[in-house]
């Protein structure tokens, strides 16, 4: 890459690192100023991603979709689109995304709401079986202010609602004129070329990459675990020259949960650990997602079809996506153990607040180092809730926030450990959890031990890994996150 270009890449980069800055540090809800669950990206004209902040890997996988969606409806130079249908572009209800015009192209925000009107307090109830029970559902729209109060009148804590939108708003027009300002110091024409060639160029790096791992046939399976029993993933990778290409045939049907994909989200997760695994330092760019082809079955668990819930499948299902996906992998290249598969997702509410948190865990051990403990892996990349700000804001109190011995997986190298987190309850309210990890525990590798399994307990009674139910002041919920497994 010559200077040049490096120079205007690393401007469009610092002009999306920006946006999420701005985002972040106007937002109300401590989910997004606090823990940071939002992502930021700008596109070209023919809506290709050309630059992200490195936030949610969930979130900016899926973003393309979004703005395929949106350009459709052919928005003009001042328009803000907003959308959360996860059959238009979005992931689930509660990451509400904005698209608006640039100079240049489009920039994309999107964050996670703390409430989406949905039938339980924070938007995540573990026993939805349909999308209107998640939420409202927003398709491609123009945004104004009539728009904007329609929608948070329909949502728990309205003011926050329209804090955290007009936070993202802000973000927009912070990227409209830094494109401006861009443009106006390079040329329109120098940028454009600059777009088109970053695009080019991260293709061409995760090309060469790909070309160099064996060709191939690889298969593997996984499970997600629901009441009744489990739900298994089936995935086939072929690598062919600088192409590979994710068949989920075989997977299970969608189900009457809300463990469903769409298909966006399935690609998203893909995506991630091609990324990992060929060349993560490739500019990320769509271009590095061009040699990738994801193939699923309509109607299936990783492709469903509305009115399918899909609270959970955003979340516990894109984790063991990537889970089944580094197992197909890993019969060609080396990879890591398994690390926790979940991001332990809780949520309390009621009429007065909504907090919603995800927990980390233990990540897997690599053939040459331990893994880390206590850390957001996979498809969510969040930081945890200050005790302070959660204890300042909310009627919660952290009882217990801290590592959790042992649990991470035996080996030559030992699994992370996995994290115990007690919070209790200082006023009624309600409680969610949608979690993984809780029957089968994260796999080692080469020999090693598996990391131990997640826990969920309510004054000291164990619960199961969804659910949704009320809560009395003076309750503890403590929830035991899974260790990752041991390498060797």
């Amino acid at each position: 890459m010559n200077i040049e270009l490096q120079v205007l890449g690393s401007s469009l980069r610092s002009i999306a690192e920006e946006m999420g800055a701005v985002l972040i540090r106007s937002a109300f809800s401590a989910n997004i100023k606090e823990r940071r669950d939002c992502s930021t990206a700008l596109f070209d004209g023919q809506g290709r991603m050309i630059a992200q902040a490195e936030h949610i890997p969930v979130h900016l996988g899926a973003l393309p979709d979004a703005l395929a969606a949106v350009r459709q409806h052919d928005p003009g130079p001042a328009d803000i689109f907003i959308l959360n249908d996860p059959y238009a572009g979005g992931t689930h209800l509660p990451d509400i995304t904005l698209v608006s015009r640039t100079e240049v192209g489009f920039a994309a925000t999107r964050a996670h709401h703390a409430d989406v009107g949905g039938s339980e307090p924070g938007s995540l109830p573990a026993g939805s079986h349909r999308l209107d029970e998640e939420g409202v559902v927003i398709p491609p729209t123009r945004l104004d202010e009539a728009v904007l109060g329609r929608l948070v009148a329909r949502m728990r804590n309205p003011d926050e609602r329209r804090g955290d939108l007009r936070a993202q708003v802000a973000a927009h027009r912070l990227a409209s004129r830094r494109i401006e300002e861009l443009c106006a110091r390079r040329g329109r024409t120098l940028v454009l070329w600059a777009m088109d060639e970053l695009y080019a160029y991260a293709e061409r790096r995760v090309r060469s990459a790909v070309a160099g791992l064996p060709d191939g046939r690889y298969e593997a399976r996984d499970l997600l675990e629901v009441e009744a029993g489990d739900l298994e993933l089936r995935v086939a990778l072929t690598i062919a020259g600088d192409e590979l290409e994710l068949d989920f045939s075989g997977t299970a049907p969608q189900h009457d949960g809300n463990l469903n994909c769409p298909l966006a989200v399935t690609r998203s997760a893909c995506y991630f650990v091609v990324r990992c695994l060929t060349d993560p330092d490739a500019l990320a760019s769509g271009g590095a997602f061009a040699p990738v082809t994801v193939r699923a079955p309509e109607g299936s668990l990783v492709n469903a079809r509305p009115p399918a819930a899909v609270a959970a499948g955003n979340v516990e299902t894109s984790s063991r996506i990537a889970d089944v996906v580094f197992l197909a992998f890993g019969q060609a290249v080396e990879v890591p153990a398994q690390g926790q598969g979940t991001m332990n997702n809780v949520t309390f509410g009621n009429e007065q607040f909504t907090y919603y948190e995800t927990i980390g865990g233990g990540q897997g051990a690599c053939p040459d180092a331990a893994g880390p403990s206590g850390v957001h892996v996979a498809m969510s990349n969040t930081l945890s809730t200050p005790t302070e700000a959660l204890e300042l804001s909310y009627p919660l109190r952290v009882e217990r926030h801290a590592l959790r011995p042992g649990s991470g997986g035996n080996g030559q190298h030992r699994g992370g450990d996995g994290v115990v987190r007690e919070l209790r309850a200082l006023e009624a309210c309600r409680l969610s959890i949608l979690s993984e990890r809780r029957r089968h525990a994260p796999r080692g590798r080469g020999g090693g031990g598996p990391g131990a399994p997640g826990r969920n307990l309510l004054n000291g009674i164990e619960l199961p890994s969804k659910l949704t139910r009320e809560l009395a002041a003076g309750d503890v919920v403590r929830i035991e996150t899974p260790g990752g497994g041991g390498y060797g």
